[in-house]
Order: structure tokens, then sequence, then C-alpha cells
């Protein structure tokens, strides 16, 4: 069900929003967007909006995260058990650039074009606009509100767009003090389709737009093949008016509003993904919203949204600089100054967008979040699995937003299913196992013309990481009992199936293998993408076993299950190896790389977001360094997400100066003007990975115990953060003044003793339940 509310109200009072806004989290601009790009996002988890704020022909891109062509009909599988011992056995001759091509010919369903698409558009136009002045348009994080604040003959105008969570609907709200009112009109509108018609648009009644369709790809792809698809979700888009002044006009499938001051535009909409009689839906939403006024819409929204975004603030200073539009802050930055407000405020930026695209009962966030205008979207807007819906929920945890997390584990949890069926049918193993894309119909069939992408094995793998991430912070034991161990499980039971016994290095080996999207140069002088082991898989699979056995001892399981995961974890081959120039090993052997500065750091997944590498492992910590130093070198972090996987590289590794200057170049190189991460182009994995990184500068708790201020910048030397989440479901709050530490909040939920460590200093403390402990810059207890 989508519901879009527009109520159109102004006041005087708001003209005076710079000052009264200027020290709140607030994006702002003195001109409209003319690009999507500039556009401002707002979502309530399902649907979402663009707001470009033009006074004369606003334009409101819609979204739903349901809208997607075909269905689950393509099948689970494509090979053979057979298929896959011809491959070892090939890779075991050495035979690599044959075995890059039998394993796409065999297993894969080759490119892929089935995209998430948009939902439509929404316009208002002004016919009889005047001149602007005191033009202002902003985005209000606290408070999740866009907004648009302008005068035409000393007249004042407002516009305002929320998306509530609390009663399914996007507002956009309207006013004017012109004594004539406003004259605008209203269409609904979608893009076409290869030329195909994608909707319907009728006046059912007076006051009433209906936008009916279905979502097809008449230009989608399969087997590298054309693969029309003429079918897939149904939905109705419903606009219906309310107003208090003027008159309006229903003609063919528009509606004409003259003389408004105020009025409310109320849009439904609804997918047959959802609900089966999804007309009947959008009636049902209709009858309950329309008894609200738009003040009680505003209030539920906000108290809504609150509840999430408030449990953490941070401050770096420098909020003098709210007095200048976001844009020129950008400017500023690229010219070399330095702005710690912005990068606090980018991190916020993190939060409201997974607040904004990630909510309970909803799908999860996917390659742009649910901001997405095409109808054939770059890399399908789908979910990629080797790292780009992971980092998605990188924040989730740490910033206090475990809810949030709970979308991906739903969908994590009908992969698994069709997972089972790829496991059994294409390689004949139990458990389950999914490949490195798919979309929302959960396929976990290997997909990709090219071995680099579609042949890697082990984005189930990755996925387990946050069941189990998920239950270190939140202690929830009937999550892990009920959900984590369960999906664990089958993962770790695909990989015992999959695990071949090296003779020679007498480990238990993971083949054949790739390391995502990088490629290796052969004895031939050429370059492939299929090996004997590589360390990325061999990590992520230690780190299966490694979670699977911690979840059973939590839970009293021991049987012959868990005592198989104990053997072979004990005897896997090691995920990480130290070459020869002291840097770690991206495949068994120490092969040279075709692309030295590639943007993947693969085999530096021990480090981050795993627990692998830490200072207690000095070899393989100094040899993360170089690996990074290495690819910087070449060119690497290239994209934006790439940049912010490096941030938490740089935590990681207690890097106060790398991270800085990766900070510096991400704002300079990857954001745009509305803050979004650019690959280029667009994907919000960027900005998820980046508030990520923000969170490890400040605090972390991988290592078994919380570790203090690990790696803060040189410019942010004084500030506060509160609200943020240790593992063990600890929340943390700091103050510090001149890049020292001078206190520190601790609050846990139960009864517990935790490790701190800060400037060399460790303690051990013991906090009991719902009491907040407070301690001094040298771990003391204070009052």
């Amino acid at each position: 069900m989508l519901l879009l509310l527009i109520i159109l109200s102004v006041s005087c009072k708001e003209q005076g929003t710079k000052q009264t806004e200027q020290y709140s989290d607030v994006l702002w601009y003195e001109q409209p967007a003319e690009t999507w790009m500039q556009a401002l996002p707002v979502g309530n988890g399902r649907l979402g909006a663009m707001v470009f704020g033009n006074p004369q022909h606003e334009r409101i891109q819609l979204n739903e995260d349901s809208m997607w062509p075909g269905g689950p009909d393509w099948g689970d599988s494509k090979g053979n058990k057979d298929d896959l011992e011809l491959l070892r056995d090939l890779l075991k001759k050495g035979e690599a650039h044959e075995v890059d091509k039998l394993i796409v010919e065999r297993f894969s369903y080759k490119s892929v074009l089935r995209s998430h698409q948009t939902m439509g558009d929404l316009y208002i136009d002004f016919p009889n606009a005047k001149d602007v002045e005191n033009y202002k348009r902003s985005l209000n994080l606290n408070d999740a509100v866009a907004s648009t604040h302008y005068t035409a003959d000393g007249k004042a105008y407002s516009q305002k767009v929320f998306a509530s969570a609390a009663d399914d609907v996007l507002v956009i709200a309207l006013e004017t003090e012109a004594n004539a009112g406003m004259d605008f009109n209203l269409r609904l509108d979608r893009p076409e389709d290869n030329g195909h018609k994608t909707v319907t648009v009728s006046n059912p009644s007076e006051h009433e737009i209906s936008m009916k369709g279905m979502v097809t790809q008449y230009g989608g792809k399969k087997m590298n093949e054309p693969f029309p698809i003429d079918y897939g979700v149904k939905f109705e888009t419903r606009l219906k008016v309310k107003n208090t002044s003027g008159t309006v006009e229903a003609k063919d499938g528009m509606l004409m509003l003259k003389g408004v001051k105020k009025a409310i535009l109320i849009v439904a909409g609804a997918t047959s993904f959802y609900h089966e009689d999804y007309v009947a839906q959008n009636d049902n939403t209709l009858e309950k919203v329309n008894a609200k006024s738009f003040e009680v819409l505003l209030e539920g929204h906000k108290t809504d949204y609150k509840q999430y975004y408030d449990r953490v603030e941070l401050d770096l200073g420098d909020r003098a600089l709210d007095s200048i539009p976001t844009d020129k802050r950008l400017v500023r930055i690229k010219e070399g100054h330095d702005d710690a407000d912005l990068a606090a405020k980018l991190f916020k930026y993190g939060r409201y967008l997974l607040i904004s695209s990630s909510r309970q009962g909803t799908n999860p966030a996917n390659l742009q979040g649910i901001w997405n205008h095409h109808i054939q979207a770059p890399w399908n807007a789908d979910y990629h699995l080797n790292i780009n819906l992971q980092m998605n929920y990188w924040p989730a945890e740490v910033t206090n937003l475990s809810e949030m997390h709970e979308p991906l584990f739903d969908f994590s949890d009908r992969l698994l299913e069709r997972g089972k069926i790829t496991a059994k049918e294409q390689y004949g193993m139990d458990g389950a196992m999914m490949h490195h894309a798919t979309d929302l119909w959960a396929p976990a069939w290997m997909r990709a013309a090219q071995p680099y992408w579609g042949a890697w094995i082990h984005g189930g793998g990755w996925l387990a990481q946050h069941y189990w991430e998920h239950y270190s912070f939140t202690k929830d034991e009937d999550f892990l009992r009920e959900r984590a161990y369960p999906y664990m499980k089958a993962i770790a039971q695909f990989y015992t199936n999959w695990l071949v016994w090296d003779e020679a290095a007498e480990k238990w080996v993971s083949t054949p293998e790739t390391s995502p999207e990088n490629s290796y140069t052969a004895k031939d002088g050429k370059p492939a993408a299929i090996s004997y082991g590589a360390a990325m898989g061999h990590q992520i699979i230690n780190e299966v076993f490694d979670h699977v056995l911690k979840a059973a001892e939590v839970l009293n399981i021991d049987d012959d299950f868990t005592k198989e995961v104990k053997a072979k974890k004990d005897n896997l081959f090691p995920g990480v190896v130290v070459g020869k120039d002291g840097r770690i090993l991206e495949w068994n052997d120490d092969y040279d790389e075709p692309e030295k500065g590639h943007r993947h750091m693969s085999h530096l997944y021990a480090l981050h977001p795993s627990n692998q590498i830490t200072k207690a492992h000095p070899e393989a910590f100094e040899a993360a360094q170089k690996t990074i130093d290495y690819r910087l070198q070449h060119g690497g972090a290239g994209t934006g997400w790439s940049r912010a996987w490096m941030i938490n590289f740089n935590a990681r590794l207690l890097d106060p100066a790398a991270a800085e200057d990766n900070i510096r170049k991400f704002f300079q190189i990857s954001i745009a003007d509305n803050l979004f991460d650019e690959h280029p182009p667009f994907q919000i994995d960027g900005n998820f990975g980046y508030t990520a990184g923000v969170a490890e500068l400040l605090l972390q708790s991988h290592e078994g115990f919380i570790r203090l201020l690990p790696a803060l910048p040189s410019n942010w030397k004084t500030g506060n953060v509160s609200g943020l989440k240790a593992r063990g479901n600890v929340e943390v709050d700091m103050v510090w003044e001149a890049g020292v530490l001078k206190k520190v909040g601790l609050l846990s939920r139960e009864d517990q003793k935790v490790t701190i460590k800060y400037a060399g200093k460790t303690v051990d403390v013991d906090l009991h339940a719902n009491q907040k402990l407070w301690l001094d810059g040298m771990l003391n207890s204070v009052q």
C-alpha cells in the first residue's frame, strides 16, 4: 500500500526558517533541483519520493520497493554435480581459462536484465507562476521533512514533504497566504517501457486520479539474449483531493485546482506483491487517512521517526557553517577546506536513509535504497551479495537501528529456501548457498556472462555474518535460536559438503573459487578468474563455522553436525596468508594481478567486516596495512562504496590520518549535491558504508572489549557522541576535547562486566542493568 498525502499549506511564519533551522541537522539549498541527483529523498521504508522543489513545475518522483517485473518462475539452478567435478578436475590440471569458460556455460543464467523500477511521477504545474524570491529548499534530518519556501509578489508560499511510516503515507504540504490562492494542475504519469505504455490514467470521481499498471521489462535479458518480460507486479496509484477553498475539476486523467489556499491531496498506491486485492487496499488506506488532519499525520510521523533517529547524536563542531548552503559547503571541501559538521551530517544522513528505506515488514534497501527513477536501473537496482547489500546494513547495529536490520533477515530467510534448492539441484549438496546477486523474487542461481562476477558462491555466507552480529549487539537469544542458528547451520551444511581435501596442503580447500570481480594472472600471462582457493572464500567459511560453533555453545547444542564443523574448521586452508612481499594473498597462490588498484578489497574481509585480523595478530595486521597501501598506490578506492570501505579499514587499523584523508577524498570525489554517494552512478551503499565507518572511528567492540576513540581524525578535535552501540547491548556516550576523552557513559540492559580500552589503559567495569555508569578520561568512575 502506498499513500501519498499532499497538503497545500503555507504560513508567513516559516519565512524565518533559515535562522530557526540554522543549528539543526538540515541540508539546504538556494535553488530548486535541476537533476535527479540534486533532488531530496524522503521515505518510510516501503515507499519513497525524490522532491525537486520547483515552484513552477514541481516533480515528485515516486518509488515503492516491490516494483519489479517477472516473478519467481525462472527456476532455481543450471548445471549439476558432474559439471562441478569436471571443473575441479580441469583446475587441478591448470586449465583456468577453460574453467572460466565452462563455469559460465554450465552454471550461469548469464546476463540478466530484470530491474527494480520507478513507480512514476506526480507533477504539480503552476500555469500562472510568478517570479520567485527568497527561495530555500531543505531536508531536516531531525524530523524527516523536506521543505520548500519562497515568496512571490511579497506573499509566502511553502511546500512540505514527509513519508510517514506510522500511517504509511507520503505527505506533501503546500500553502499560500496570497489572497487569490493558487492555480495548479495535478497529474500522475510513468515512463514507457521500450515504447510500451506502462499505465492507464483515469478520473474515478471529480476529486480523484487513478493510475493503474503492471511492471514489465520489454528490454529484459536472460542467458545473454533478449527476453521481453511482459508480466510482473501489478499496482494502482490513486490520488484524491480535499480542499477547503477554491475549486477542483477532473478532466482527462488530470485535476485542475483554482483559487486554492489550502488543499489535501491523498495518493494511495498498493501492489500485488503485498496485497492480492491491491485496489481494495487503496480503498482502506484512503478511508483511514481521510479522517486524519494534517497536524495529526505530521505528529504521528514525527513521533514514529524520532524514536529511532533521536537515539544517536553526533556533534563535531563547525556548526557556524550551517549558514552556508550544503552544495556550497561541498565546493569548500573540494577547495581543500575542512568541514567537520558536514562530516557529522553525512553520518546522520546515512541513518536517515536507513530508517527511510528499510522498515519492519518491508523489503530490504536495494542498490539505490528505494530511490530509483529508471525503468532499467544501473545494475538492476537489485541486491548484490558480494558487498553491496551487506554494506547497506553495516550501520544498523552500531548506530542503534537494530529494527532496520529486520528486512534483511526476512529477505535472507526467503533467499535461504531457494538457496537450498540451488545447492541440491546445481551442486548435489545439502544446506544452502547463494551466488553474487539476486532480486525481489529471491533466486540464488548464478548470473553474469563473466565468471568474475557470477561464479562467486559466498553470498549466503556473508549474509550469515549479519545474523550473528544482530545477536552480538542485541543478545536476543530467541533470535539466535529461532532465526540465526537455522540460517547459519544451513550455510555451514553447504560448506561442509563443498570443501575438498587437498593432499598436498593437508587442508580443506574451497574450489572452484573467485575473488569478487577481480582476476589474477595465470601461468600463460593472461587474466583468469576461477582459482583453486581464494582468501575471501576461506575467510567467510572460517567465520561461518566459528559463528555456528559459538551459537551452538550458547544454545547448548552438541551433535554430530557441530563436531563435523569443528573438525573442518580446525583443518581449513587459512584465509589469511602473508606473501613474500608482506601483503595478504588474495588467492591460495601468490599470483600477480592485472588490475593492481582493483576497487574490491575482498582479501581484507578478515579485517573488516570480520574480526579475524586485529592488533592481536601483528603480522596479519601489518600485512593488511601493506595490502591497502599497495591498492591505493595503484589507484584503488575509486568508487564511492570502495572509499567508504577504506574508511572502515582505516578505523580497524587504528589509523586516524588515513581515515581523515579518505573522508576528505570521499567528499571531494564521491558525494553529489544531495549527499547521495556516486559509484558513479548513484549507489546508496557508499552512504551506509561511510556512516558505519564514522562509528568505527569512534567506537569498536569486535575484539571482545570496547575500544574508545580508536581512530579519531585530528580535524575532529572536540566533539561528543551519544547512543552508539557496542556488542553486548551496551550504549556508549562520549565527550572529548582537544582530541582527548573527557568522559564516557555506559548503559547496559543487563548486569555484566565489560572491558574498556582507551589510550593504552585497560579497565574492567561492572555494569548494572539500566543504570548508566560514567567514567572520566582516565576511565575512573565519576558521579
